[in-house]
């Protein structure tokens, strides 16, 4: 039976696609010495609109690796993306002194990002999108201000349910909106 559970695990883990976007060598200071640890950051991602980060301490490298990716499988969000491929609307998100900007982008764009958001959108399965960050290029706060802006991402179903209209309703309203403002004003 323990086998099977084994299995299983096994077969769940292998879904998801993790990516090392940072290690970090840290020393502890103690009376003999210095003692070496190394501090691991990791994406983890099923590529299909489900994605957390996670980050794990530990003496060798590949333990570290190892905790940072659990804590990643327990921190999983789901972000909506449409068609499968890209962003619902343009969204932006910080974490400290780190700003990123994300763009829904057309088929055939692919993934333009720098460092840590690229591993972000290519775990999300994500593959046309348009992204920049400005302020700190640490890359834990780079992540989190990722994430912080993934979160606020919406889907129109999501935003129909929730003002109880039809999609068809809102983006009927959208182009409206989007003609009014685009025709020159008289006055």
């Amino acid at each position: 039976m323990a086998r099977q559970d084994n299995r299983d695990r096994e077969e769940r883990d292998s879904e998801f696609v993790d990516k090392l976007v940072h290690i970090n060598r840290v020393a502890k200071v103690v009376k003999g010495g210095r003692r070496f640890g190394f501090a691991a950051l990791v994406v983890v991602g099923d590529q299909k609109g489900r994605v957390g980060f996670g980050h794990g301490k530990a003496r060798e490298v590949p333990e570290a690796i190892r905790k940072a990716t659990e804590a990643a499988k327990r921190s999983m969000i789901r972000v909506p993306l449409r068609e499968g491929r890209t962003l619902h609307h343009d969204v932006e998100g910080r974490h400290g002194a780190g700003k990123v900007m994300m763009r829904a982008a057309p088929a055939g764009t692919g993934i333009i990002a720098g460092g840590p958001m690229r591993a972000v959108f290519e775990t999300l399965g994500v593959q046309d999108v348009v992204a920049k960050s400005t302020g700190t290029s640490n890359p834990y706060n780079m992540v989190r201000a990722t994430f912080e802006a993934l979160k606020k991402e919406d889907s129109p179903r999501s935003v129909a349910a929730r003002r109880g209209l039809k999609v068809s309703t809102i983006q009927a309203r959208r182009r409206d909106n989007d003609e009014a403002a685009a025709a020159p004003s008289e006055g």
